[in-house]
């Protein structure tokens, strides 16, 4: 029964080991392919460039321009580890690759906020795993040239909110003819949930599940310690006193 158990135990390590060769063997070659492709995409134009550009725009909101609860929200429910990771977050990305096993299918990509910004300046909205790789070394770079500031301000920029409305900017004042800075708590706390699905949770066509998404961004935010759930909950109540068009 030992000399039973000791092979099935050899066998089990030997598969073990050649799985781990497998990933290893994968992993360089997608690696490689996510460098290439990296690389091709700077060529065309430099990171610099294309961020020089975003930030040349007329309605560029700075940093300090944005309401502290706006920022705390849009972090806490996007990447609530940005102030820490250096571009990418590997306890979302190894969350994410098990519920994808779990799924058997790509369900959940675990992108940093850094990783979402090289995704939308250099690269397609496709799934692919190289493009995946090829984030990781955009988002490396990224965070050598800026600040983690001028790295949401850029995302916050750039991002779509629904509506036709691209950047923060544009979001405030078409949603509720007003400047970021203007805006009340209740206000900045529902912009920061919409860029997840912008179509669907747009509050121009779908007030219920807007308000249901920012729920789910005020549930984030307490379990961050951020608010308590007596604010979370004002939060809501405001909103809908504030916000008669949508309700």
């Amino acid at each position: 029964m030992k000399k039973v158990i000791k092979t099935l135990l050899k066998l089990i390590s030997s598969v073990i080991c050649l799985l781990l060769c497998v990933v290893l063997i994968v992993g360089v070659i997608f690696g490689v392919q996510g460098y290439n492709m990296y690389s091709e995409a700077i060529k065309e134009e430099s990171i610099e460039n294309r961020v020089e550009e975003i930030q040349s725009a007329d309605n560029y909101v700075t940093f300090d321009e944005l309401p502290d609860i706006y920022v705390d929200a849009v972090i806490s429910v996007e990447d609530h580890r940005f102030w820490n990771h250096g571009g990418i977050d590997v306890i979302a990305i190894f969350r994410a690759a098990v519920n994808d096993i779990k799924a058997m299918d790509y369900v959940e990509g675990g992108s940093t906020i850094t990783q979402q910004i090289a995704k939308n300046m250099l690269f397609t909205q496709e799934k692919e795993l190289e493009r995946k790789f090829a984030e990781v070394f955009a988002a490396f770079e990224i965070e050598s040239l800026y600040t983690k500031e001028e790295i949401f301000e850029i995302y916050v920029n750039t991002i779509y909110f629904g509506s036709g409305y691209y950047g923060i900017y544009d979001a405030a004042m078409g949603y509720f003819g007003k400047e970021p800075k203007e805006l009340t708590n209740a206000e900045a706390v529902m912009l920061a949930g919409l860029p997840n699905a912008p179509s669907n949770y747009s509050p121009d066509v779908n007030p219920e599940l807007a308000v249901e998404r920012m729920k789910q961004v005020l549930e984030s935010m307490v379990e961050n310690n951020l608010i308590d759930q007596t604010l979370s909950d004002e939060l809501v109540s405001q909103w809908y006193n504030e916000n008669t068009l949508y309700v």
